[in-house]
């Protein structure tokens, strides 16, 4: 049985995940913020213990990597997923430096920082694996999405490089790419869609036209249980895919449309999709 830790794992496919992985004997060592879904967590599943952090603060991760150390005799965990982020959705004009800001420390400096808290460890003991939770909004940008998208691009770029950097020591890393999911995520950037309809009166009728669109879109979306299935998988296989999709369609279809298309055709296809003039 591995040893696992997951950050952002109180709500959502992080929580699905934890619990998943636990019932399998796993390890799992959840990580997150919000201090009453970890006591329940840590109380009411074997095999999970709840890791207070905070991926924005360094003495916050500091803190909890070395409580997994001491927990592991000093010895890194065999898996790292960084499941830990959120959404910034609005006009890029309208978004304030703060917003901007804060959604990269969280969904890429965060991401950064915890890797950096295990990879050492691993490097040395030339073995384990990082698995990081991007989108497939960090291969297909979405109108009015760019905070959020733009981090997962980050992130995709960042699994690139440390892939190839860390190949050679023994440490493997793999992105899972969801689409929509039916979770908490969603109906937060649903409010959020609706705050700018009302507060970005120039952008109003093409917000009410992307509203309709995301509606369908996480009406139709996955289970969080499946992606949950999809990063155990990524956390137990001996020879995992770098890169995975989940669900496979439509997912593939969106990137394969910006990836092989030219930007004119794929720019029509995005604007017929969402609706927008």
């Amino acid at each position: 049985m591995s040893s696992i830790v997951i950050t952002g794992a109180t709500a959502g496919i992080g929580r699905a995940a934890a619990i998943l992985l636990a019932s399998k004997k796993h390890t799992v060592f959840a990580a997150g913020r919000d201090q009453t879904a970890l006591a329940e967590l840590d109380a009411g599943y074997e095999n999970i213990t709840a890791l207070e952090m905070d991926v924005t603060d360094a003495s916050s991760v500091n803190a909890a990597a070395a409580t997994v150390f001491d927990a592991l005799d000093g010895n890194a965990p065999d898996v790292v997923v960084n499941n830990a982020g959120y959404a910034v959705v609005g006009p890029l004009e309208a978004v304030s430096d703060e917003e901007w800001e804060r959604q990269f420390k969280t969904n890429v400096l965060g991401l950064v920082r915890v890797t950096r808290a295990f990879v050492p460890a691993m490097r040395e003991r030339r073995r384990g694996r990082i698995v990081n939770v991007s989108s497939v909004a960090g291969r297909v940008t979405v109108p009015f999405f760019g905070p959020y998208n733009s981090t997962k691009h980050a992130v995709e770029s960042i699994s690139d490089s440390l892939r190839h950097e860390l190949r050679p020591h023994g440490v493997e890393v793999v992105v899972i790419e969801p689409g929509a999911v039916k979770t908490r995520f969603g109906s937060l950037e649903k409010e959020q869609i609706e705050h700018w309809i009302e507060s970005a009166p120039a952008y109003a009728a093409q917000l009410r036209t992307l509203k309709a669109f995301h509606h369908d879109l996480h009406d139709k979306g996955a289970d969080p249980i499946s992606v949950a299935g999809s990063l155990v998988a990524a956390c137990e296989s001996h020879n995992p895919t770098p890169r995975r999709v989940v669900p496979f369609l439509p997912g593939s279809v969106f990137i394969a449309i910006k990836a092989l298309l030219p930007t004119r055709v794929s720019d029509w296809i995005v604007q017929k999709l969402t609706g927008l003039p």
